[in-house]
């Protein structure tokens, strides 16, 4: 990045980092501080625990995931963060030759973890105009004999979108078809917005082995404790050797952080329903309670109905998560050839930075995050809003039309 853009990423509004605790006005329920410093206080979990994970913490989880379907702590993994999920996940399921099928635009990660196992990526196509759902006969088209895993993403960053029932029935018929397993990322699991309901895949497989990837990373605004889980989902048993592989591979890091083990029965059994309401209605714009301990915000719709007026740009309205990806139209800004060299021109002129799309393979598009505080989002929409206005260019076509609009309101004001 040049010296300006870096600057820029320093002084203006931010709208590209996805840790949602950055700006301070997102904050853990009081009763997830008290569980983790009552386990400091106790001094009982500063050792190594189970690879795995402690019995308890991995109860707790499978009493937290009910929803998915009947789970023990036996199915249960723990991991340092729902990143470290995915990459054990992953690993024991694939190797050098096989390939994998993720979403475009997708989570980076996906990529970066398989292509370190020598396996190969296949993008299954998102569709803007249908709220970000998958094209199901591409997606069915790219499977073959050596294909080891379907990675879901539901709810989706970079997308925010939130898949229906009925579309996840559609791709667990594709993957039952070819006997083909599921990662599903679903760390947004519950991060919808009024309208939308949240379907766990899982919950929905009659016989699909899904491997469920979450944590507390977002729901509960702790992304640093490194708190993630694998739920193994199994119906018919034929992942034992992947239950003992996930064991053995986990390992690797001898497990994950015992202090925050230590807190998480009492963390996932005591923060109450009003927290994550109150926290989706600051992402979205309904109205917590009076008694909410996190400021209203109008994030999802403040800019959604800003950007939709920026000629140029073409937002697209989420349903979930943390994230808005906004199209643009770069035949219309003829200064720059891609949507990296819009993003950078943007954080140079205006220090508003936001992710290309180039980032999740997807050009022509950038992500922005809701989780900013509201007057930095008006902020960064009005720069947004000015930048599009200096370098968007009208063509003839356009010209021409706005020149007969003007004609025929002179005619009728004769």
């Amino acid at each position: 990045m040049t010296e300006a853009i870096e600057t820029g990423f320093r002084a203006g509004p931010q709208l590209s980092n996805g840790d949602p605790t950055t700006f301070g006005n997102l904050k853990p329920a009081p009763q997830v501080i008290d569980a983790i410093r009552k386990v400091v206080k106790e001094g009982s979990k500063n050792g190594y625990g189970p690879s795995n994970g402690f019995p308890e913490a991995r109860q707790a989880v499978a009493e937290y995931v009910a929803h998915q379907g009947p789970v023990s702590a036996n199915d249960v993994i723990l991991c340092s963060g729902c990143s470290c999920a995915l990459d054990l996940c992953i690993s024991v399921l694939a190797g050098p030759g096989q390939n994998i099928l993720i979403p475009k635009p997708g989570f980076s990660i996906y990529k970066t973890l398989a292509e370190g196992f020598g396996v190969e990526c296949r993008y299954y196509d998102l569709i803007p105009e249908r709220n970000w759902e998958v094209d199901l006969d591409q997606l069915e088209s790219l499977i073959d004999a050596n294909t080891a895993t379907i990675v879901v993403t539901n709810p989706s960053n970079p997308c925010g979108s939130v898949f229906s029932r009925e579309h996840l029935e559609a791709i667990l018929d594709i993957a039952e078809r070819h006997f083909v397993p599921i990662i599903a990322d679903e760390i947004y699991e519950h991060f919808v917005f009024p309208g939308q309901e949240f379907h766990s895949v899982s919950s929905l497989s009659r016989k699909v082995p899904v491997l469920s990837c979450g944590g507390l990373t977002k729901r509960f605004l702790v992304p640093g404790w490194r708190m993630g889980w694998i739920v193994i989902h199994d119906r018919d048993n034929v992942l034992q050797g992947v239950r003992k592989g996930l064991a053995n591979l986990s390992s690797r890091i001898l497990g994950a952080n015992t202090l925050v083990q230590g807190a998480l029965p009492e963390i996932l059994r005591n923060t109450p329903q009003s927290f994550y309401d109150d926290l989706v209605a600051t992402l979205h714009s309904t109205p917590p309670p009076l008694t909410a301990p996190i400021p209203f915000q109008r994030h999802a719709e403040l800019a959604f109905k800003s950007v939709k007026h920026i000629r140029g740009l073409r937002p697209v309205m989420p349903g979930g998560a943390m994230y808005m990806m906004i199209g643009i139209d770069i035949g219309r800004f003829p200064e720059y050839e891609t949507d990296l060299e819009f993003v950078q021109a943007l954080v140079a002129e205006q220090s508003v930075f936001c992710l290309p799309g180039a980032c999740f393979e997807y050009p022509n598009y950038m992500r922005i995050v809701l989780t900013v505080p509201e007057d930095m989002m008006a902020e960064a929409c009005r720069r947004l809003a000015e930048f599009c206005e200096k370098h968007y260019k009208v063509d003839q076509g356009e010209l021409e039309e706005r020149q007969n609009g003007l004609l025929a309101e002179m005619d009728q004001m004769d």
